[in-house]
C-alpha cells in the first residue's frame, strides 16, 4: 500500500528535459506533498525510519535466523539478505537461490521482521515475490528495463538503487520505468558512486538525498555500507546521512563479520548496531524522525 495525495496533472510540472505523454510524472515536482510506501505494515517515508539491516548473503538457516533475532533486538524494522547475488566474478559465491529465499523467509517471520532481497532476473520476480515484502533492484540493474518493467507488475514495493555512474535523472527515470507499469511503491536508495578516490570502494553521494527530496515525492534511503565499502566508516555516514534527511538506512550486519562470505569488510557486527541504532535515535531526534529502537536501549 503506498499514500499519496492526489493532485491533477496541472499540478505536476514535468523533470527538467523529460517527456511527458501520459500528462503528469510522478516522480516530477511534487508541490510539498511526499509518498509513504508501507512494506506490510513497515512504513517508509513518515516520521519513523526504516532501518534494513542483515548480512549481504543469506548463507544457511542457522545464519540468518541468529541475524534476524539481533538485528530485530537492536531496534531494525526490516531484514535484508541476498539469496540471488551479483557479483563481479563468475566464480565468487553467487546465493543459495530459492532455498536462501526460504530460510530469509522463516527467519524474519521468527523474528517479526519483513523481509528486503534482491531480484536479478525478470523470470524470477514471481518467485521472489513470493517470499518478500520488497523486491530490490540493484545498482547493476537500475538500467534493466525489463527488470524494471517487470518490477512495476508486481504488487511488492520496489527498493531502487542508484547505479554506479547514474545521474540524478537517470535514477529518478529508472523509477518512472517501474511506476510507468502502475507499481506506485518506489523506495529510492542512495548507495554511492565511482569517484576520483582509489582509496574506498565508492563515494557515498550525500547530496543526492536533499536534491532528490525537492526533485520527487519519493523516500529515499542510504547504504552506508556499499557506500563506503568500509565498516569502520558506516556509523560516520549513517550519522551525516540521517542528519541530511535520509528516511532510513540499509546496513550490512553479521554477528561475526570476519566470517562473512561475501562484503566482509563492510559489514559491521549486531552488537555495533546496536550501539550504532541507539546513537543514531537522538540524532534522528533532533531532526524531527524517529527511530524504532527499544525502550530499554535509549
Amino acid at each position: 500500500m503506498v499514500t499519496q495525495k492526489k493532485i491533477s496533472s496541472k499540478e505536476m510540472a514535468p523533470a527538467t528535459g523529460i517527456g511527458n505523454r501520459s500528462g503528469y510524472l510522478y516522480t516530477g515536482h511534487h508541490r510539498g506533498f511526499r509518498t509513504t510506501v508501507n512494506i506490510d505494515g513497515v512504513k517508509v517515508g513518515n516520521k519513523e525510519l526504516a532501518i534494513i539491516a542483515g548480512p549481504c548473503s543469506v548463507e544457511s538457516a542457522e545464519q540468518i535466523s541468529r541475524i534476524a533475532r539481533e538485528v530485530k533486538a537492536a531496534g531494525a524494522n526490516l531484514l535484508r539478505g541476498g539469496a540471488f547475488k551479483p557479483r563481479t566474478s563468475p566464480y565468487d559465491f553467487q546465493g543459495l537461490g530459492e532455498m536462501g529465499l526460504q530460510y530469509l523467509r522463516e527467519a524474519a517471520d521468527e523474528a517479526g521482521l519483513k523481509v528486503v532481497t534482491e531480484v536479478l532476473d525478470p523470470r524470477h520476480v514471481e518467485l521472489v515475490a513470493k517470499y518478500a515484502d520488497c523486491l530490490q533492484i540493484g545498482s547493476r540493474n537500475m538500467q534493466n528495463y525489463p527488470l524494471l518493467r517487470e518490477v512495476g507488475r508486481s504488487n511488492r514495493p520496489a527498493l531502487l538503487k542508484r547505479g554506479l555512474s547514474a545521474t540524478y535523472e537517470e535514477f529518478l527515470l529508472a523509477a518512472e520505468y517501474i511506476m510507468a507499469e502502475g507499481n506506485r511503491q518506489v523506495i529510492l536508495c542512495e548507495r554511492g558512486i565511482r569517484g576520483l578516490s582509489s582509496e574506498l570502494r565508492f563515494t557515498l553521494d550525500l547530496n543526492a538525498v536533499p536534491y532528490l527530496k525537492e526533485r520527487t515525492h519519493l523516500p529515499i534511503i542510504v547504504d552506508p555500507s556499499h557506500g563506503t565499502g568500509d565498516a569502520r566508516l558506516v556509523p560516520a555516514m549513517s550519522r551525516a546521512a540521517i542528519a541530511c534527511g535520509a528516511d532510513g538506512l540499509i546496513i550490512e550486519t553479521h554477528y561475526s563479520p570476519s566470517e562473512s562470505v561475501s562484503d566482509a569488510r563492510q559489514t559491521i557486527s549486531t552488537d555495533e548496531l546496536a550501539s550504532l541504532l541507539r546513537e543514531l535515535s537522538r540524532i534522528a531526534a533532533t531532526v524531527g524522525r524517529d527511530i524504532p529502537v527499544p525502550e530499554a536501549e535509549r
